[in-house]
């Protein structure tokens, strides 16, 4: 198996959602408050703006703007504490989130509007550069949202670090962003490829197998595990590929190709509908929308359709 372990961040696939970065996050200035006082006043400063979890943009030709002028972000009154990104371009850039409760009001503005991270991902409404500072900027969000206390004790928490950490007054503890890992993962075995069906898919679309990482598990050996407890399939030699931030809420695909030592399909019902070894002539035909059976593959900007792809250009 080719394995790909030490592809060059500027080879990955473009068109691969949220993974290309421009960012410099400068993470040694979060705590310094004459820094960031200066930043956001800085006239390039710009700040993206979530209601609840959702981007707001300004309506207009593709693509679309998701950045505003702090002097110029709707419903200010009802913001919280901006949350520092870190440099684009040498330029500031913040995230600012707006209650999930002004959705109505901004669906009846004529200048901006609010759509999904996932549609503007799938139909690429906004530059590369920006759909990872979105990314970021929704993760962050999802966390703050949901450790609103301490963990430890119970006690309300606030942000700090510029929206980088949350602090608990009540017993000290600090509380850091979380990434939940996930492996996803093409089995192959001679010149074909396994793919699943999960219940919520659109119809017709079969994905590359994924499931989360647990505690004391390797890369390895999480995808082996989920192949076998989804498919039961039995796998050897795993090969890391790319991986991919998928802010859904806040987690990291982690892409692999994985040496199947087996065929005989064993489906497990309540994580699958069906899986199928295709060819890769099938697998063309998914790509290109014209398979016979109706299969669909995963669009452009997913990591299973980078997977399938590799598989391709496999000797």
């Amino acid at each position: 198996m080719r394995a790909n372990s030490h592809r060059w961040i500027d080879s990955l696939p473009q068109t691969l959602g949220f993974s290309h970065v421009t960012l410099d996050r400068l993470a040694e200035k979060r705590n310094d408050a004459v820094f960031l006082e200066d930043a956001r006043h800085e006239p390039m400063s710009r700040t993206f703006v979530l209601a609840g979890d959702v981007p707001v943009v300004r309506r207009g030709d593709l693509p679309l703007d998701p950045l505003f002028k702090f002097a110029d972000v709707p419903f200010a009154t009802e913001i919280g504490e901006p949350i520092f990104l870190g440099l684009d371009d040498g330029h500031p850039r913040f995230v600012v989130t707006l209650p999930e409760s002004v959705l109505p009001l901004i669906a009846e503005q004529q200048d901006i509007k609010a759509i999904d991270l996932r549609s503007i991902a799938v139909q690429g409404l906004v530059t590369t550069p920006h759909m990872n500072m979105l990314a970021t900027a929704k993760a962050l969000a999802a966390w703050h949202a949901k450790h609103r206390f301490c963990a430890n004790c119970g006690a309300p928490t606030h942000p700090t670090s510029a929206g980088w950490k949350r602090h608990c007054d009540q017993c000290g503890t600090e509380h850091f962003p979380r990434t939940d890992p996930v492996v996803i993962m093409m089995a192959i075995k001679d010149d074909k490829c396994l793919m699943g069906r999960s219940p919520r898919f659109p119809p017709g679309m079969y994905s590359c197998l994924a499931g989360f990482m647990e505690p004391g598990e390797s890369i390895e050996d999480a995808v082996r595990r989920e192949i076998f407890e989804e498919t039961g399939i039995a796998c050897a030699e795993v090969a890391y590929h790319f991986a991919q931030p998928w802010p859904f809420p806040m987690s990291l695909m982690i892409g692999c190709i994985a040496r199947a030592t087996s065929e005989e399909i064993t489906l497990d019902g309540a994580e699958l509908d069906d899986a199928c070894w295709v060819t890769r002539d099938e697998l063309r035909q998914m790509l290109a929308g014209t398979h016979p059976g109706g299969m669909q593959a995963p669009t452009r900007m997913s990591i299973a359709n980078h997977l399938m792809r590799e598989f391709l250009e496999m000797p």
